[in-house]
């Protein structure tokens, strides 16, 4: 069988083709189905014909958002076998079959049972087959055709990306573009006008104009001023239909901002300015302000202060502050309102980021004058110097003038000054100064060695505002006098060798002198004259504030002399002269032929009697040897000793231990006292095997009676003298250890364990006499008694 999609052919379908095409629009379309059959003539041999079958169709629609009561028809199916008595049955399967689409089953007809949207689903596949309905067998092959959702103009264009919020620069040409706005229509675009979208403005006119084809927003006026007005609300439309009356429309909101552009210059609000400054400002203090004002914003407003010209372009700096944009006036020198009571200043602002394309509107810089007037201020007193360097001699007597400080009041009153000394540090308290005039004088004697310079502070005030004080600092520079002797630089180790020759210089020394080089940079060196010529050493001043020592004549000897003892005298070059004596001190060693020092010991030496160091060295390693030979024999004779005890049961390393607590003093039966008389001490005495006495003492020989006699004090005193009779003494590593407390004491016990138990005759009704103190103590005394009695 075959389907094959054909057009009308034959009259009969001509009609139906007709039919299918003027219904269409409104009714959509159907399907016919016909069939070629064959006949059985009765009695013939049956003959079987390829049958020839045709479907006839066109597309079926259906129309979007039906909304009538009934059903809406769409098609109908028909089957050339269909003779109208009923017997073929028509399925529908498929998408939405039996849902949305219902066929009745003897007609073929087709309806649609819900409304449909084709923005959710564009068309529908479904399968239709004609069956007898008797026997269920098909009478057609199942075949395919398509229900397409036509659309109709039901949904409005949509800005999917708004509101919208873009900024353009001001001062544009006319035409700039802005923003482009796009809007998307969700019905069919290939079907009529219903996607077709016009953009309009609704407001924002007559500044800005939308493209209605493309929604390109662009600038409608020229030159738009950002200082005039900043932000623009702009609603774009958009409209379906291509624009036509019925067409469905959405809008959207653009927000636009001009943004700053440098074409405003700046300009100060006034032409001329007047400034209050005190005298009394520091320098580098900030003095005032100024402003010029800027309409544009940001960098294009940010702008640059200077002094161009005025007389007190010297005297004053300004400054631009970038977050205010102010002019900062700071003072560069201090005011006097006696020498100059004002100043005039030209002062220009100018933008520092320029736009060439409105240079036009230019310059962009403007100038003001500002006058500054100085007021006066009672100032302190001001000193005729910054600071003061004076001198005085280390021997000063105390209130010797050292020098004179001078302030005056820079004020036209002319006020008195008062001097005083700052005593903060104990340099201060050297001096002293007159309060009107300023001497300053010594208080203390002075040593320049231990401190050669003092700084000290001088304050001076009104007389009449004691408020107001300045201060100046004053160094004393403290002269040097010959005061101190020379002295040698530092300890001198001098050395002499055994074979030095006569003349040889041994040692070369200088000297020291506290006080500065005034008074001694020369010194002179000589030996002490006191004493007879040296035969031995001789000294030669170098003239250079050095001495040379040399040897007088050779062949020293460690033997003979070790020590030699050399005074010598320095003398300075001060006026007066001063001067010292120091002792050297010169050791003899012996020396190697180059004159390296070898010793300076009288303990070796052995060395001269022809003995080298190798051969020390090896008779010391000699000795060592045997020492260690000799150690090592009497630790293996120590060694082979026998043992020193020669029982295990003696007595001497047998401690018996008891560690039984007992019932306390009156229990006289846990505890067995003849533990203590040892009954291993009826053995006989025995002595060391490897030592044998001269004397032995007589055996003991005890029996069982007398060990129970026996007195614990005896006992101890047997075996103390054994111990002291034994010829091995002292013992090795032995204790004897014996516990005796002695005799019962005569006071009886003290104990508490027998009070409560022993009647005792005492009558404590003295303890009542004694006072509320031991008024309780009676009572309890009290009570026991006459518990007792009782």
């Amino acid at each position: 069988m075959r389907i094959t999609r054909t057009s009308c052919i034959c009259p009969v379908l001509v009609c139906l083709c007709f039919v299918q095409r003027c219904y269409g629009a409104a009714h959509h379309g159907s399907i016919k189905v016909t069939r070629n059959q064959t006949k059985h003539i009765e009695g013939e041999t049956e003959v079987h014909h390829r049958p020839k079958r045709g479907w006839v169709w066109n597309q079926f629609f259906v129309l979007e958002e039906h909304m009538g009561p009934d059903p809406q028809y769409v098609g109908k199916l028909h089957s050339n076998s269909d003779k109208g008595d009923g017997s073929v049955k028509y399925i529908l399967t498929g998408e939405g079959a039996g849902t949305i689409f219902i066929i009745d089953d003897t007609t073929g007809d087709i309806h649609s049972t819900k409304s449909l949207d084709r923005e959710q689903k564009t068309h529908y596949v479904l399968h239709a087959q004609a069956i007898d309905r008797r026997t269920n067998k098909p009478l057609e092959p199942e075949s395919e055709f398509i229900i397409k959702v036509q659309d109709i103009n039901d949904n409005a264009p949509k800005f999917t990306d708004g509101p919208y919020i873009v900024t353009v620069p001001e001062m544009s040409e006319m035409g700039t573009s802005v923003l482009q706005v796009t809007a998307t229509d969700a019905d069919d675009p290939t079907y009529g006008n219903s996607a077709r979208v016009v953009y309009s403005i609704l407001q924002g006119q007559p500044y800005f104009s939308v493209d209605p084809k493309t929604g390109i927003i662009r600038t409608a006026l020229h030159n738009m001023d950002r200082e005039a007005r900043e932000h623009y609300s702009v609603v774009i439309q958009a409209k379906d239909m291509a624009g036509q009356v019925g067409g469905l429309s959405g809008s959207t909101t653009v927000n636009i901002t001009l943004t700053d552009v440098n074409d405003n210059p700046p300009r100060f609000p006034q032409k001329h300015y007047q400034l209050y400054v005190p005298e009394s400002a520091q320098v580098g203090s900030a003095v005032g302000k100024i402003k010029a004002n800027d309409a544009d914003t940001g960098s294009n407003a940010d702008m640059k202060y200077t002094i161009i010209n005025g007389d007190g372009s010297g005297v004053f700096s300004i400054s631009t502050d970038k977050e205010t944009r102010e002019g900062i006036l700071s003072l560069k020198k201090p005011l006097n309102y006696e020498k100059k009571k004002s100043y005039t200043l030209n002062i220009e602002g100018a933008n520092t980021h320029l736009d060439f394309r409105f240079s036009h509107l230019g310059p962009f810089k403007d100038v003001t004058m500002l006058k500054i007037i100085v007021g006066d201020v009672d100032e302190p007193p001001l000193f005729t110097m910054p600071s003061y360097v004076m001198e005085v001699y280390e021997n000063a007597k105390v209130g010797t003038a050292v020098g004179t400080v001078t302030a005056q009041d820079p004020d036209t009153a002319n006020s008195l000054v008062r001097y005083l000394i700052d005593h903060n540090t104990e340099e201060d308290r050297y001096f002293t100064i007159d309060a009107s005039t300023g001497t300053i004088k010594t208080a203390k004697i002075f040593d320049r060695e231990e401190t050669p310079w003092y700084n000290i502070t001088v304050t001076a005030s009104e007389i009449d505002n004691p408020g107001l004080v300045s201060h100046v600092p004053v160094g004393v520079r403290i002269l040097d006098i010959n005061d101190n002797p020379p002295e040698l630089a530092r300890e001198y180790d001098v050395v002499v060798c055994e074979n030095a020759k006569p003349g040889q210089v041994i040692q070369t020394i200088t000297a020291t002198d506290k006080d500065n080089s005034a008074n001694g940079a020369r010194f002179h060196f000589f030996l002490d004259e006191g004493h007879s010529l040296n035969p031995n050493f001789t000294l030669r001043d170098n003239e250079d504030n050095t001495a040379s020592i040399l040897t007088r004549r050779k062949k020293y000897s460690r033997t003979a002399q070790e020590m030699y003892y050399l005074p010598v005298l320095i003398s300075d070059g001060g006026v007066p002269s001063l001067s010292s004596s120091s002792t050297l001190t010169i050791k003899v060693c012996a020396c190697e032929r180059d004159g390296q020092v070898r010793t300076c010991h009288t303990e070796a030496f052995l060395s001269s009697a022809g003995l080298s160091t190798g051969a020390l060295i090896a008779i010391l390693l000699c000795v060592l040897i045997l020492l260690a030979i000799v150690v090592l024999f009497i630790t293996l004779r120590r060694n082979k000793k026998e043992p020193l005890i020669i029982s295990e049961e003696d007595v001497r390393e047998n401690v018996v231990t008891y560690d039984d607590e007992g019932g306390g003093e009156e229990d006289t039966e846990a505890f067995d006292i003849t533990a203590l008389r040892n009954p291993s001490a009826v053995e006989e005495l025995k002595y060391r095997r490897d030592v044998h006495p001269e004397v032995k003492p007589t055996p003991r020989h005890h029996t069982s009676t007398s060990l129970d006699s026996i007195d614990v004090q005896e006992f101890i005193k047997q075996r103390l003298a054994e111990a002291d009779l034994d010829p091995s003494v002292p013992p090795y590593d032995s204790l004897q250890t014996y516990a005796y407390e002695g005799h019962r004491s005569e006071a009886g016990s003290i104990s508490s364990l027998d009070s409560a138990t022993t009647h005792s005759d005492q009558d404590y009704t003295y303890l009542e006499d004694w006072g509320p103190e031991f008024k309780k103590l009676a009572e309890l005394y009290g009570e026991i008694e006459s518990e007792r009695t009782t």
